[in-house]
């Protein structure tokens, strides 16, 4: 995958953006309990669909498997804290990350919620083809590397290669 080829999310196009990913929702007329968001990348679109379906029940849950412009590891990890299953038991769960690349982070999370919860769906800015996951609601699809507004510019301490 060429980095020079990058889809670019600019925080005007963000805001638009999540403002349309729950309006489809809400068009589907799924009503989630609470909306899980996978962290990083998922909190700020989860935030600010929560707020754009007035939902106040927002959990996260902390995936790492990126470690760079397309470097990952080998399988997706669950860090700490995780969910207690009580919090999510019997509920209608909305899964919210920036993309489904691979999926797996997403597959993941919909497999770890799937003993405990009434019903999930996904959503997500962007879907790519090669997703294990094909999302229940999606913004925009590509296949190009995708430069978010909120991990565009690198830290500003430490040596990182996060995403």
């Amino acid at each position: 995958m060429s980095e020079s080829v990058r889809e670019v999310l600019t925080w005007q196009a963000f805001g638009v953006a999540a403002r349309e990913l729950a309006q489809q929702v809400v068009d589907s007329g799924f009503q989630p309990d609470l909306i899980l968001s996978i962290t990083r990348g998922g909190m700020l679109p989860a935030g600010t669909i929560s707020y754009a379906m007035g939902i106040k029940n927002l959990h996260i849950i902390n995936v790492e498997f990126y470690t760079g412009v397309d470097s990952r590891l080998p399988l997706p990890v669950l860090l700490p804290p995780v969910p207690a299953a009580v919090d999510l038991s019997g509920q209608k769960v909305l899964i919210i990350d920036d993309v489904a690349d691979t999926g797996e982070t997403l597959k993941m999370v919909r497999d770890f919620c799937a003993t405990h919860v009434a019903e999930t769906r996904t959503a997500v800015l962007y879907e790519k083809s090669q997703s294990v996951v094909k999302c229940d609601y999606v913004w925009k699809r590509t296949d190009e590397w995708i430069s978010f507004p909120w991990s565009a510019e690198p830290p500003l301490v430490g040596v990182s290669t996060d995403n």
